[in-house]
């Protein structure tokens, strides 16, 4: 028997199993008729695996009795059969990026255990003995990690960023044209800190533990271009000049679109950011500007889906948009933030260090020295705001496509995300900076992975999710034993379903 794909008249394929017959082909089963690629493929895997199961079992030699089949089965044991999963699936895209350019094996365990099974160092060598019979000791982790860190001149950083860096240009085709930076607090569960690891304003809602911030250039799609630490207490408006023009001198950026959120507003950023010669969309917060600015967004009325644009006297343009949907969260958020401020009121938990512009304080005021009311004007007129944002820019594009351009910043807070819940980069457990920096390292290079093995899924419309993949590579199995005659070691994956063979299929296409 074998498979026939057929062509019909329609333009469609059909997927059939033939067998000959005096000379003839017979039909003996039909799978589907398709024009799509992907499915006329799961159509032969399914005919495949018909036709195996129509076969029945195959040995690879032949056997004349049953206690020889038992015999072999009796010689093999656990130390035999490996998960060969993550090093089929996460190994493979790990060697097609080109990260196995870092010679050291080390590395490589690291970054697919933290794709395969995130968690502490010392999971990583329980993944390495358990699943690869491989023996490392705690030492020799964490000796390897501390040599990831840029100042102890291994260069290994910057050649993983070098790495993906050429993963994203091949991915976009060769061009660079927009860039998205953001910040993320990284927290620690020790609690002395140091000249890093530093209280400051955490975006976790850890302000008690001490934090790093994690600076993150990526490309659309979230394509990965570097990254950098900082001091858990520095302002991260003095981050983004600094880490762009660094990236910039490694890699020739040929001046992209620089898109980051309102955290980055700041007239230094703007006038540094200018004088390099970049063009540029930033968050704005027009609610802080002049009251000749504000006057003019409000006084536009803008409806649903309306955009507008005008210059500042400074001749920078503020871009303005107005979302029905937008407005609604705002006067929600606004409502929950009052009843919450008139219940700590009522209960008399407020004082004077509640007296601030931070959240919601802002609505209260004090009358007198001890009278602490709120202010249901200022509630009542901040309704005029629900709905709008505004940027910050120096391009000329239209209006629409300045907010479509910043609209993608949620690239690289699907980047943060991703590393904080798939990979778990936090909390971090390391206190020593050569291992901080190396932890980060190794968790860039998994991000880098996954979102190439996610690209591939999309493309290939896999009827499965990232979080299935994974689950996937760890029932695959491999098994190795020695040829009783010529004594030659062989390796080989057991049978995998039909969702395992597509993922690899995808993996190594």
């Amino acid at each position: 028997m074998f498979i026939r794909r057929k062509p019909n008249k329609s333009g469609t394929f059909s997927i059939e199993v033939i067998t000959k017959k005096g000379g003839k082909n017979l039909v003996v089963q039909r799978f589907g008729t398709s024009r799509d690629e992907a499915e006329l493929r799961s159509f032969e895997r399914k005919a495949q695996q018909w036709i195996d199961d129509q076969r029945g079992p195959r040995l690879p030699f032949s056997w004349e009795k049953d206690d020889v089949i038992s015999d072999f089965m009796s010689t093999l044991s656990n130390s035999q059969v490996r998960v060969y999963g993550p090093e089929l699936v996460y190994g493979s895209l790990y060697d097609r990026i080109g990260y196995n350019a870092i010679e050291d094996e080390m590395f490589r365990h690291l970054v697919v255990c933290r794709l395969f099974t995130p968690g502490s160092k010392l999971k990583t060598m329980d993944y390495l003995w358990r699943y690869l019979h491989v023996s490392v000791s705690r030492h020799k982790i964490y000796s390897f990690i501390d040599r990831l860190s840029p100042s102890e001149g291994s260069g290994i950083k910057h050649r993983v960023e070098q790495i993906s860096y050429a993963q994203t240009l091949r991915v976009l085709r060769g061009r660079v044209g927009v860039v998205f930076y953001d910040m993320t607090t990284l927290y620690f569960e020790a609690s002395d800190e140091d000249d890093l690891r530093m209280c400051g304003f955490s975006k976790d809602g850890r302000h008690r533990n001490p934090q790093i911030f994690l600076g993150l250039l990526v490309a659309i799609g979230g394509n990965p271009i570097g990254y950098e630490i900082f001091e858990g207490n520095i302002h991260e408006g003095k981050t983004l000049i600094p880490m762009v023009e660094s990236l910039a001198g490694r890699f020739g950026f040929d001046h992209p679109v620089v898109i980051a959120d309102a955290g980055l507003l700041s007239r230094s950023n703007i006038d540094a950011l200018e004088e390099a010669g970049y063009r540029y969309i930033l968050g704005a917060r027009p609610k802080n500007d002049s009251a000749d600015v504000k006057d003019r967004i409000l006084s536009m009325k803008l409806k649903d889906g309306q955009v507008r644009s005008f210059r500042r006297k400074d001749g920078r343009r503020v871009v303005v948009s107005m979302s029905d949907t937008r407005a609604g969260n705002d006067a929600k958020n606004r409502k929950d933030g009052l009843r919450r401020l008139e219940k700590r009121l009522g209960a008399g938990r407020l004082t004077k260090s509640n007296v601030n512009n931070r959240g919601y304080n802002k609505y209260l005021r004090m009358e007198g020295e001890v009278r602490i009311s709120i202010d249901y004007d200022k509630f009542n007129s901040d309704a005029a705001w629900d709905g709008i944002k505004a940027y910050i820019t120096n391009s000329e594009l239209p209006p629409k496509k300045i907010v479509g351009n910043y609209h993608n910043l949620w690239f690289i807070e699907r980047a943060f995300r991703m590393n904080k819940t798939d990979l778990r980069i936090r909390p971090i457990y390391h206190r020593l900076r050569n291992r901080i920096e190396g932890h980060i390292c190794i968790c860039f290079t998994a991000y880098t992975i996954m979102l190439e093995l996610e690209r591939r899924l999309k493309a290939a419309n896999a009827p499965f999710s990232l979080n299935k993949a994974r689950e996937l590579t760890k029932n695959i199995y491999s098994i190795t034993y020695t040829l009783p005659e010529t004594k030659e070691e062989r390796t080989t994956v057991l049978q995998m379903s039909e969702e395992q063979k597509l993922l690899v299929e995808i993996v190594h296409k």
